[in-house]
């Protein structure tokens, strides 16, 4: 099982130049986890593509849905306590905090592509390129 952020996730649904990486990493470990936060993200990101006319609503949903069933069962609420801890030792987002949260609570990588929170938290989060190595 790994941790993965909204964007790795955005990655496999949507268009993206970390398709092809994200799909190994899927191949590699097919167990993925996400604290529930992604829910909101993701569809932030897919109104972003509604409204740039990028997806139809009805593709959306489907995207949507393809997410969800992806992650079912492997969604997490993490500490609120947790999360603060991690804001006030690195100058990540509390978003950005709860996939490392996540990863923590279940003793397994974040894979992200994302350069701050590798650089912040080096013992939990994986480049999406290093983990498919």
């Amino acid at each position: 099982m790994i941790v993965v952020d909204t964007n790795v996730i955005g990655y496999l649904f949507l268009s993206s130049v970390h398709a092809q990486s994200v799909e190994k990493a899927l191949k590699k470990d097919s167990e993925w986890a996400a604290p529930i936060l992604w829910r909101s993200e993701f569809r932030n990101v897919l109104a972003l593509y509604l409204r740039k006319n990028l997806v139809t609503l009805r593709q959306a949903q489907q995207i949507m849905d393809g997410a969800l069933n992806l992650l079912r069962g492997r969604e997490y609420e993490v500490s609120s306590y947790e999360v603060l801890r991690l804001t006030s030792e690195s100058k990540c987002s509390a978003y950005d905090c709860e996939f490392i949260a996540a990863a923590n609570d279940l003793n397994v990588p974040l894979v992200t592509v994302d350069k701050q929170l590798l650089r912040e938290f080096p013992s939990v989060a994986v480049a999406l390129n290093a983990f498919i190595e």
